[in-house]
């Protein structure tokens, strides 16, 4: 409990540092270009009690909530084949690379030019652009798959359901942990590029309006509130997962 006291404080510490430089840079600059903090709350407060706030980012949430499960879905299932098979890893890894050097541009314009200007398109260039990194880290997590374990698996006789249940992904979660956490970081960020090319709402295309009308204070505004949410996502739910399925380790210590 003290050393989370002591965390929190210091993360408390470090973001009231931040605003603080922020706060003298805008005073110096004196620009529309950088406008200070309390000037980009009260837009908040005010987009907030509008309604327009609330509901872009409840629009990109899902995106990015569909996205990042259609991803880790995936991910982890192409991850844990390549991993557990060596033809397989053989056969697939250059489209793995293929996929993980594609710019995500590329990707987000092929989708819309493919299946439109759709919802589909979206949470599919979204997931693409992923799918490739959760594939590669959980392959090395089926690779350090003990195979002790394995035997033992199959020494009771074990189902596959079962094996998968009681042996696979007990070790893997870890790994599972791992690419939850830099899944979120990035899909949240390739959402908001797909919606500023072709969707007509959510915190994206709120950010390209904006920015058309030179409005800073607006594109901060959005992007703070966002980031606020995720990392209540991150810290809330993400972190503590992430600590218990690694609660072994310290334990260990």
């Amino acid at each position: 409990m003290k050393l989370l006291s002591s965390g929190t404080a210091a993360r408390a510490a470090s973001l009231v540092l931040l605003l603080l430089a922020w706060e003298i840079a805008a005073t110096a600059a004196h620009s529309r270009s950088l406008p200070a903090p309390h000037a980009v709350f009260a837009f908040i407060a005010r987009e907030a009690s509008g309604g327009d706030l609330v509901s872009n980012i409840a629009i990109t949430l899902a995106r990015v909530v569909v996205s990042f499960l259609v991803a880790m879905a995936l991910g982890c299932a192409i991850g844990v084949a390549l991993g557990r098979s060596r033809k397989l890893d053989t056969a697939f890894d250059t489209w793995v690379i293929v996929l993980l050097n594609t710019p995500a541009l590329v990707i987000t314009v092929l989708c819309y030019i493919w299946l439109g200007l759709t919802e589909a398109a979206a949470v599919l260039a979204v997931a693409l652009n992923k799918i490739p990194t959760v594939a590669v880290l959980m392959r090395e997590g089926a690779r350090a798959l003990s195979p002790e374990l394995d035997e033992m698996a199959s020494a009771f006789r074990l189902s596959s359901l079962d094996r998968l249940r009681h042996v696979v992904i007990p070790q893997l979660q870890p790994h599972i942990a791992g690419a939850a956490r830099s899944g979120l970081a990035l899909v949240w960020k390739i959402v908001l590029v797909v919606e500023l090319l072709g969707r007509p709402n959510g915190v994206g295309y709120a950010i390209s309006v904006y920015f058309q009308l030179f409005d800073v204070t607006a594109v901060l505004g959005y992007s703070l509130a966002f980031m606020a949410v995720m990392l209540a996502i991150e810290y809330g739910m993400l972190q503590p997962y992430e600590a218990y399925v690694r609660r072994w380790r310290l334990t260990a210590h």
